[in-house]
């Protein structure tokens, strides 16, 4: 049984050991050297602070398999109402429907809280499980932009994708 909950402070060195992993070793996040504890716990107050979800998947035993966030897509206030996804899994968990699960969740929360557009800018246009992820989910193509980052030695591209939340467009925000 996978249980999706709201993350807890305890929950950070679990969270942290998962990115750490994708940082040295993944290519879906472009950063190559991994943030202390401390900088994970600022990331999630921040992301918090926001009235934005923070979510983990645990297992029956109470396992962290993985985590999803997310965050305004740009800080200018006309985009308040546009937010970028990340969704990380255990390495061992990975192709066992738990991405699926938390960003599902997530786009759920995102909803709730008003977002009308959900992003995701996926690391490397060969990350077919991060791309496969979101087509899953209901989300469409809206670019590529290539060689963005380097690591690993080699130049990496940008995917975009986007799904529209709520009434999307067709109607105005609901300001808080």
């Amino acid at each position: 049984m996978l249980n999706i909950r709201p993350s807890q402070a305890c929950d950070l060195p679990a969270i942290a050991a998962i990115y750490r992993h994708h940082v040295l070793y993944g290519t879906g996040t472009f950063e190559t050297d991994p943030p202390s504890a401390q900088e994970m716990a600022a990331r999630r107050e921040d992301v918090l602070s926001k009235e934005l979800p923070y979510l983990i998947a645990e297992d029956d035993a109470g396992r962290l398999l993985g985590f999803a966030y997310a965050n305004w897509f740009k800080p200018r206030p006309a985009y308040r109402f546009s937010a970028e996804d990340s969704v990380y899994v255990l390495d061992s968990a990975r192709g066992q429907g738990v991405g699926r699960r938390l960003l599902q969740a997530l786009v759920t929360d995102c909803e709730a809280a008003g977002v009308r557009k959900l992003l995701a800018v996926i690391g490397d246009s060969a990350n077919t499980g991060s791309i496969g992820l979101h087509r899953s989910t209901g989300f469409v193509p809206a670019g590529t932009l290539r060689s963005m980052g380097w690591k690993f030695g080699r130049w990496l591209d940008i995917v975009l994708m986007e799904k529209t939340l709520g009434t999307g467009d067709r109607s105005p925000p609901v300001e808080k």
